[in-house]
C-alpha cells in the first residue's frame, strides 16, 4: 500500500485497529494471559521472543486481515522482526493492514493529576527507521488520572508537540491521552481533556491532521466534535480495562469512533490452543469488536 491509499483506509474504512504493542512493563503480563507463566523466560529477549511469537500468531491467522482490521499498532521490536519471513510492517500491509508503531517511552511520575511521558530525545531517528520500513504512523500516550486543568493542558501540550515531529517526517501521530476509566473525576476529566484538544486543534495549521485515541467517554456523544473536525483524520477508542462485551457496548454508543482495542482484543487468547481453536477465537474477538466499531446504537440523551 502506497501512502495514500493507507491514508484513505484510514480515515474512511470499515473496521479497527488493533493495539498489539505492549512494551517492557506490560509484557509478563500480556504474556500471562496468554497462557505463558514467568517461569518460561529468564531474559527480557526470551520474553520479547515469546511475546512476537503471539503476535506473530495474530497476523498471520486468516481471521486477521483488512476487511475488518484496519491498523495495527506495533512496539518496535516487533516493528524490527519479521512474520512468515517478512518484516512485520510488510506483513501487515500485504494483508490490507496499515501499520502503526508505539513510539513513548513510558510515563513520568504523576504531577498535577496526570503522567507526562518521558523525554523521547532518538525520536527522529526511530520515526526515520520506521519509516523506511513503509509504517504509516505512530501512537504516544499519556494519563489523565485527575480533573485537573493544568495537568490535562500540559499533557495535551506534550502530546502536539511529539505530533509536530512526527507529521515532520511524514507521518501520522496517533494522539493518546488516556483517562484513567478508574478516575473520580473522569466526567470533568473528559471535559476538559475535549476543550484543551480543540484549543490545540485550531492551532495546527491548515491542512495538517492527527489522529486521536481516547477513553469512551461517561457521556455517550461527547468527542462528536472531534470525530467532526477537520484536522482530525479519526478518532479511535482505548478499551481501558474494560472487558471485550462492554467496551463494545460502550462504543457503539459513540458515533464515528473506532477500536484500538488490545485487551480486549486478546483476552480470550491461549498459547495452549490449537490453530483451529486459535483461529476461530480471534475471529469471534474481531468480528465483536468490529461490530462495535461499525454499527453504532441511538442514544437518547
Amino acid at each position: 500500500m502506497q501512502h495514500q491509499d493507507m491514508l484513505k483506509k484510514i480515515g474512511d474504512g470499515n473496521g479497527f485497529i488493533a493495539a498489539l504493542d505492549q512494551s517492557g512493563g506490560s509484557t509478563p503480563k500480556a504474556l500471562q494471559g496468554y497462557g505463558i507463566g514467568a517461569d518460561a523466560f529468564s531474559t527480557d529477549d526470551e520474553m520479547f521472543a515469546l511475546i512476537h511469537q503471539m503476535r506473530s500468531r495474530i497476523i498471520s491467522s486468516p481471521a486477521f486481515t483488512g476487511d475488518k482490521v484496519i491498523g495495527a499498532i506495533l512496539f518496535e521490536k516487533t516493528m524490527d522482526g519479521t512474520v512468515d519471513g517478512k518484516p512485520t510492517p510488510t506483513a501487515l500491509t500485504d494483508k490490507g493492514v496499515v501499520p502503526f508503531i508505539k513510539i513513548d517511552k513510558g510515563l513520568e511520575d504523576e504531577v498535577n493529576g496526570v503522567q507526562l511521558m518521558k523525554p523521547m530525545p532518538e525520536l527522529d531517528a526511530l520515526l526515520a527507521k520506521a519509516k523506511g520500513l513503509g509504517v504509516f504512523g505512530t501512537k504516544e500516550r499519556s494519563v489523565i488520572n485527575s480533573a485537573n486543568r493544568e495537568g490535562i493542558a500540559a499533557v495535551v501540550a506534550q502530546q502536539f508537540e511529539v505530533g509536530k515531529q512526527v507529521l515532520s517526517h511524514g507521518m501520522m501521530p496517533m494522539i493518546e491521552p488516556e483517562v484513567n476509566i478508574k478516575s473520580d473525576t473522569r466526567a470533568e476529566c473528559d471535559q476538559i481533556l475535549l476543550e484543551e484538544i480543540l484549543k490545540n486543534l485550531d492551532a495546527l495549521p491548515d491542512g495538517e491532521q492527527v489522529m486521536l485515541k481516547l477513553s469512551l467517554p461517561v457521556k455517550s456523544g461527547l468527542f462528536d466534535l472531534l470525530v467532526d473536525h477537520p484536522k482530525v483524520l479519526r478518532v479511535v477508542a482505548l478499551s481501558g480495562g474494560y472487558k471485550r462485551p462492554e467496551a463494545c457496548a460502550e462504543l457503539a454508543k459513540n458515533r464515528g469512533i473506532v477500536a484500538s482495542f488490545s485487551r480486549a482484543l486478546l483476552e480470550d487468547l491461549r498459547a495452549q490452543m490449537s490453530d483451529a481453536e486459535f483461529n476461530a477465537s480471534l475471529g469471534g474477538a474481531i468480528d465483536e469488536i468490529y461490530k462495535g466499531s461499525t454499527q453504532k446504537v441511538v442514544v437518547v440523551a
